[in-house]
């Protein structure tokens, strides 16, 4: 598990893939060869998986999200992990979890209003295989994301 040090590395990581070594050691008052290090030693145990961007989506035209459940319906020839794969691929979607309860997908869409989002769910998403009833809920505002 991580130590002290390694989480707030990691945090500060977290909060701006960019920052600088430098910037982190000065930050939390680690030698810079040390934070150097500990990332390094992070990226080859894999609790570093990658460095992304987080785009402001209403700037590229996809201001309005939207949170959709799932309900898997077996067909003969599709398992509930090749619908939530098929899912997956579809324009507008941009996170697919299987999850436990009445539902058995929760999905996270992005569009430029919500009638693009509703056209993604009676136009596109209804038609997968497996894919039985849905319900959406609107974002009104995004806190923390």
């Amino acid at each position: 598990m991580l130590d002290d040090k390694d989480s707030a590395i990691l945090d500060e990581l977290t909060k701006d893939s960019r920052k600088t070594t430098k910037a982190i050691a000065r930050e939390l008052e680690i030698p810079r060869a040390t934070v150097h290090d500990r990332i390094v030693k992070m990226e080859q145990k894999g609790v570093i998986k990658r460095y992304t961007a987080v785009p402001d989506y209403a700037q590229l035209g996809l201001g309005v999200s939207a949170f959709i459940l799932v309900q898997f319906e077996p067909e003969k020839g599709i398992s509930q992990r090749e619908t939530a794969e098929d899912i997956g691929s579809l324009p507008g979607i941009f996170e697919v979890h299987m999850i436990s309860g009445e539902y058995d997908m929760l999905l996270k869409v992005r569009g430029a209003t919500m009638e693009d989002i509703g056209r993604l769910v009676i136009d596109r998403l209804r038609e997968v295989k497996g894919v039985a009833r849905t319900l959406t809920c609107a974002v009104f505002t995004t806190v923390k994301e």
